[in-house]
């Protein structure tokens, strides 16, 4: 049914309520009408509705009001509780501010501790710039945090500091690097590889994380300076034995044996039976055994993934799975597997490829020097982290 139709029903329903009406009365033997409209009714019945919803709109108001009063008193009982609270909350305020200062004057000393290590001597107070300058606006607006924001400041001139002593020991580190005809990048990735321990953060639990980006850039700074340095420090640069006769250099050569043509794989240094055999560099020792035409064999595993290969060995001094550090001794020479004489073998292979030890063993002084500085800092932090 369409809504026109609908409207013209209720209309002929409603105009059935209201009809003319008649009434009989009959009074002193005489018999009278009295007739209603329909018209009549409706104006009656718009009267009577129109009473009782002024009657419903009054008794409605007179709900709602009582309604807001209610809520209004409400309301301010919760805020009258909120202002009784307030001297409690601004007093642990204070106290939390305390326990920031505190924690921040213990990372203030890690921090000091820091630059001393990797950045010699401290830079001066930061009593001007920008820091200072809103440690002062701080210390005005809210008194309680002058003492937080003056730290705070501080610690922000140490840490450009320490990015800027990172940057450039990383830029040398890498420099060094490259020197050996190495990526710097892929070395630094490796030496980053089997870390780990229980996560201490560095500005402690109480207060907020400091979301400064020059901390952001201290952290990503010296993490790029300790992987390039640790990448540096184990580049096999020391000699394997101490000897001064090289028997045979790397590459292609007449075979001992057989005279025909081979690739030689490493260098060979001739000397007395039992020479003490010496770690190029720090690293574990993954292989201690026979190896074929090796003979008693050792490999160290550095921290950047290079490997170095000591063949031929008459003994070891050492065991598989052990540390060692550059310089000590590992083996004792010999004419172990297939060698013509008592001597050492020594390979650097880099991703399983042997490439020639000499541009390590021949390094620019300037190159070993950044990498003893290099050597000391990768050992400062093994012990620190132990």
């Amino acid at each position: 049914m369409s809504l026109k139709a609908k409207m013209a029903d209720w209309k002929s329903r409603l105009a059935g309520w209201f009809v003319d009406r008649e009434f009989f009365m009959r009074s002193n033997g005489q018999v009278r009408f009295i007739r209603i409209s329909a018209q009549l009714q409706r104006r009656v019945a718009t009267v009577v509705g129109s009473v009782v919803g002024v009657w419903l709109i009054i008794t409605l108001g007179m709900m709602v009001n009582q309604l807001s009063v209610s809520f209004e008193r409400s309301m301010l009982s919760a805020k009258q509780e909120r202002v009784e609270s307030a001297e409690e909350r601004v007093a642990k305020y204070r106290e939390s501010i305390d326990e920031v200062a505190d924690d921040l004057e213990t990372r203030q000393k890690m921090v000091e501790d820091a630059v001393e290590q990797f950045g010699g001597d401290l830079p001066p107070a930061a009593e001007t710039g920008t820091g200072a300058e809103t440690a002062d606006k701080i210390g005005a607006a809210i008194p309680e945090e002058k003492r937080l924001a003056s730290i705070e400041a501080r610690q922000i001139a140490l840490a450009e500091h320490m990015t800027r002593i990172a940057t450039i020991r990383s830029q040398k580190a890498a420099a060094a690097i490259r020197e050996f005809g190495l990526d710097p990048k892929s070395l630094a990735v490796e030496a980053k590889e089997g870390m780990g321990g229980p996560f201490i953060p560095f500005f402690g639990k109480k207060q907020k994380q400091v979301r400064d980006p020059r901390f952001s850039r201290m952290f990503a700074a010296l993490d790029q300076m300790n992987a390039m340095e640790r990448a540096l420090a184990g580049i096999p640069t020391s000699m394997p034995a101490a000897v001064g006769l090289m028997s045979s250099g790397f590459g292609y050569r007449s075979d001992p044996f057989t005279g025909g043509g081979a690739m030689h794989s490493g260098l060979d240094f001739k000397g007395p039976h039992a020479t003490p055999i010496l770690a190029a560099a720090d690293g574990k020792i993954s292989f201690a055994g026979w190896q074929g035409g090796y003979g008693n064999c050792i490999e160290i595993t550095h921290a950047n993934g290079l490997v170095t290969r000591y063949a031929h060995l008459s003994g070891f001094t050492v065991s598989l799975g052990q540390d060692v550090k550059r310089g000590v001794q590992i083996a004792r020479m010999g004419s172990t597997g297939r060698s013509t004489g008592t001597h050492l073998h020594f390979e650097v292979r880099v991703n399983g490829s042997a490439i020639n030890p000499m541009k390590f063993l021949e390094a620019n002084p300037d190159v070993l020097e950044i990498q003893a500085v290099a050597g000391s800092s990768a050992t400062g932090q093994s012990a620190g982290a132990q």
